[in-house]
């Protein structure tokens, strides 16, 4: 009889059939349909040649098992396959493949290229202008500068059976061959740590070529590299001039190889756009396109030869993840037409850009597209992005008849578009908008019965995806930078959401690559040396290099992955970072006073105390907390919570990372070190409990924040924490049951409620509908999380504010967890509980996350007095549903439950 058992969705570092991974010890992953008790893996060459055999290996997992063979070998396709037994019996063979990328910069033979090319305009902007609302006085046209073309032929000889290009660039780049593209992805190759780490991207073309003359052709733009970026709109902040580097890697039946390498021999051209800036725009003339460039035959006679510049392969590292793609298209909704314009609207808030279709085009028609997230209060355009090069229009000019365009170098964020010079109506058919993303798989859902709770999650999801771009961003049109604070408060929410693993372990290296030799953590990364000038040369707020709650992303990012995956190669990697920035936390509460005490006689144990606390320097404190905002001009506002709360948000935050140190010690096996690391967050928690926390348990900032992360990190005594709590109750009550919480308290508001009692204190801000609070932008039509909580006034004013900051949207993590009650309780959900609320003021809940074992889902329906729960546990979780009348173990599969609620 045949076993219907199976070994399912077969992954290699989370990715299914990736050709080129990162790493030299992948891991394998796989999901069953039966309780696994032993397995067995192989690995081989494509000729069959057998690398690996991990024989029969007695264990229940399927996540993450490392290769363990004989050494893998760079540019090599494999295959492998598994299979499961359980109750003695052995699932058939499950297959899939893998290939491994350039691993050594002794695989480089290729030289970098720098096309001819005028230097990129140095553009240096700092907050003060921004503020003042200075910039650049001349238009786009006359200050950027034309992307390149360049081309390399080469001759294919026949029985190809392999072809792979590795390519990247100091910029950003399209790759074609012989006309086609090489595959799907855009922008490549992203946000990096250039200085010190530049992505490779891998493309499988063997299907693109032909025997005889080939040729691959690269397009080059300003990016990341030479482009505007940041907050103050500089440009050039890696560097002045594009260069781009690729081997074409060829291999026939009979067994030789090739390599094709940029050098000497590539060509190029000034390509027909005018300029294309990821901020600016693009400008495009197809009139200017050179017919053919990327195809055999063309006359490449006028185009200029390029520099080939040595070395630099050490910086060279295999993308890791998915790249950046055209995710989702979404159509026009409606379309107004105003003096100025047709105004498009599609409905969403996006990162993206706008596809069009002209019918009948004049040649030389010039054709405006600008972007904006929101309109005026009466309907009117409304520019909420302003800010030094942030013009977000691209201009296409047409070479007659039928056309269709899309900007390649550049993306927007925006939910409205406006068109001018077109020469009749605008047909909604004509115009789509494309959402750039990271193409990160989706593998979370919840959906209530509240229509409302629906679009707050929906909020959370659109900004996650539109800040996912490359790097975890914190808006896709005013800064586009991978602040590290943003993203500390916001990994465990997106971890429900995407499959977000490698996404944010390839952002983390970029953040290890940039932290500074004294220990610092930057406050974002990828950090360009014009930052680093940046902050050099200023003060207050823009001097910062490392900031309490954002530099503590080292640790805390990294644990939240390994709770959500199992991921313990996460922790590997980050833990000498964590324990530097620890050593500078150390060093500088060793050495410095907060300025009020710098004249007091201190008693010898408040000074030894003191050295303990890292409580000085600047901060961002409990950044934007609304209070403190309100009434005041936001250049103004923005330094009030830093000056109120740095001083105790610093310290809390380093005994929270003390603690996650210790922990990520733990499950490292370092048993001496975690013990060390658990003492002394004991002693900063003891000294800033001696500083800072009264015999009432009070703060000396009467802030809901202060005492939110005062309570969820454990600064407070635990007789006295009856009080605080009572405290921060009393607060909120005091505010109308509305939150008054920062960037950094906003993610533990509720839980920190929820598990002091207050359970419907929580639930009552959850649902709170006056400002600030989630629902009540969701009443003011917000498709994405904002930026400040009135964004738009309940006047209905418009502020120029980011309508799309996922910071905010942490709560989403509490939809998952307490809402719907799903929640892991071991590392990669080996163990979770159901624990719905049932009180939470809906009827009608669903929800799943992708556990590494399979989707753990949960539906709840209650009445008046009984619920009925259905739920789905993969198998490898032990689950369990828990509900005020008890525990009930869930066996894998579907089962329904009644509970009585009367």
């Amino acid at each position: 009889m045949m076993n219907p058992r199976t070994a399912r969705d077969l992954r290699v570092e989370y990715l299914s059939r990736p050709i080129a991974v990162a790493t030299r010890v992948p891991r394998f992953s796989w999901i069953v349909d039966h309780a696994q008790e032993a397995f067995e893996l192989e690995v081989a060459t494509v000729t069959g040649r057998i690398v690996w055999a991990s024989g029969h290996r007695y264990s229940a997992e399927t996540s993450l098992l490392e290769y363990g063979g004989e050494p893998l070998r760079s540019d090599t396709d494999y295959t492998w396959r598994v299979r499961s037994c359980a109750e003695g019996a052995w699932t058939p063979w499950a297959s899939s493949s893998f290939g491994t990328g350039l691993w050594d910069a002794a695989d480089w033979v290729a030289s970098w290229v720098e096309p001819v090319q005028q230097d990129a305009v140095v553009e240096r902007w700092s907050i003060v202008d921004w503020i003042r609302g200075g910039g650049p006085e001349s238009p786009p046209e006359d200050r950027l500068r034309p992307p390149q073309l360049l081309r390399q032929p080469f001759v294919v000889r026949e029985e190809l059976v392999r072809a792979r290009l590795y390519a990247t660039a100091r910029g950003v780049y399209s790759a074609s061959v012989n006309g086609r593209r090489a595959d799907d992805q855009v922008l490549a190759p992203g946000a990096d740590a250039y200085e010190r780490r530049i992505s490779v991207q891998a493309y499988d073309i063997s299907a693109a070529l032909v025997e005889g003359e080939n040729v691959l052709g690269i397009a080059l733009a300003d990016g990341w590299w030479a482009g505007r970026l940041g907050l103050t709109g500089s440009s050039a902040q890696f560097g002045t001039r594009v260069s781009a580097i690729w081997q074409l890697h060829l291999e026939y039946v009979d067994g030789t190889t090739e390599v094709v390498a940029s050098g000497p021999d590539v060509r190029s051209a000034p390509g027909p756009w005018a300029y294309a800036d990821l901020f600016v725009g693009e400008r495009y003339d197809r009139r200017r396109v050179p017919a053919g460039w990327d195809l055999a035959g063309f006359d490449d006679g006028g185009w200029m030869p390029v520099a080939a510049l040595d070395g630099d392969h050490d910086v060279l590292r295999p993308f890791a993840g998915e790249p950046m793609r055209r995710v989702l298209e979404l159509p026009a909704v409606s379309a107004d037409d105003t003096a100025d314009g047709t105004i498009v609207d599609f409905g969403q808030v996006i990162a993206g850009r706008v596809r069009l279709r002209v019918q009948g085009a004049e040649p030389g028609q010039q054709i405006t597209i600008e972007h904006t997230e929101t309109l005026a209060a009466e309907g009117t355009w409304f520019t909420n992005i302003a800010g030094i090069n942030k013009e977000q229009t691209d201009v296409f000019i047409a070479a007659g008849g039928d056309e269709q365009w899309e900007p390649e170098f550049t993306f927007h964020g925006f939910r409205y578009a406006r068109v001018s010079g077109l020469r009749g109506p605008l047909v909604l058919a004509d115009i789509v908008a494309v959402v750039i993303a990271s193409d990160l798989a989706q593998t979370g859902s919840f959906a209530a019965s509240d229509a409302r709770l629906d679009r707050l999650h929906q909020n959370v999801v659109w900004s996650q995806r539109g800040n996912f771009l490359s790097v975890p961003m914190d808006c896709p049109q005013r800064e586009r930078a991978g602040w590290t604070g943003d993203i500390q408060a916001f990994a465990g929410a997106a971890t429900n959401n995407a499959q977000i693993a490698p996404f944010l372990s390839r952002w983390l290296e970029n953040l290890r690559a940039d932290q500074l030799d004294d220990g610092r953590v930057p406050i974002f990364s990828p950090r360009s040396p014009f930052d680093a000038e940046a902050a050099a040369n200023a003060q207050g707020i823009g001097a910062i290099v490392a900031a309490a709650g954002w530099s503590d992303a080292i640790a805390f990012v990294p644990w939240t992955l390994y709770e959500r995956y199992g991921d313990r190669r996460v922790l590997e990697e980050n833990v000498d970072a964590m324990l530097r920035w620890i050593g500078f936390q150390r060093a500088v509460a060793a050495a410095e006073l907060p300025a009020r005490l710098a004249d007091e006689e201190l008693e010898d144990d408040r000074r030894r105390a003191q050295a303990l606390l890292f409580n000085t320097g600047d901060h961002f404190g409990d950044w934007l907390t609304p209070s403190t905002m309100a009434g005041r001009p936001i250049h103004e506002a923005i330094g009030i919570a830093p000056a109120l709360t740095s001083e105790y948000v610093a310290p809390m935050f380093q005994a929270q990372t003390l603690t996650v140190a210790a922990s990520v010690a733990t499950v490292l096996d370092r048993h001496a070190h975690a013990a060390e690391l658990r003492d002394d967050a004991a002693a900063v928690r003891a000294a800033f409990a001696a500083e800072y926390v009264d015999a009432e348990g009070d703060l000396p900032v009467r802030l809901q924040g202060v005492y939110v992360l005062a309570l969820a990190f454990d600064m407070v005594p635990p007789a006295l924490r009856p009080r605080t709590a009572a405290r921060l109750a009393q607060l909120v009550r005091e505010n109308g049951h509305r939150l008054d919480t920062g960037f950094l308290s906003t993610p533990y508001l509720l839980d920190v409620l929820w598990e002091a009692g207050y359970a419907d204190l929580a639930r009552s801000i959850l649902w709170q509908r006056e400002m600030p609070s989630w629902l009540y932008e969701v009443d003011h039509g917000a498709t994405t999380i904002w930026e400040a909580w009135d964004a738009i006034g309940p006047d209905g004013e418009i502020r120029a504010m980011s309508f799309n900051h996922y910071a905010p949207g942490s709560v989403d993590d509490w939809l998952y967890r307490r809402v719907a009650g799903i929640r892991s309780t071991s590392p990669g959900f080996r163990s979770a509980v159901i624990e719905p609320d049932f009180a939470c003021g809906v009827d009608d809940v669903r929800a799943h996350v992708g556990t590494p074992y399979g989707e753990l889902a949960v539906h709840w329906h209650r009445t008046a007095d009984a619920a009925s729960v259905v739920v789905a546990v993969p198998f490898g979780v032990a689950a369990s549903l828990v509900t005020a009348f008890g525990t009930v173990d869930l066996a894998p599969g579907r089962s329904t439950h009644e509970v009585d609620l009367s």
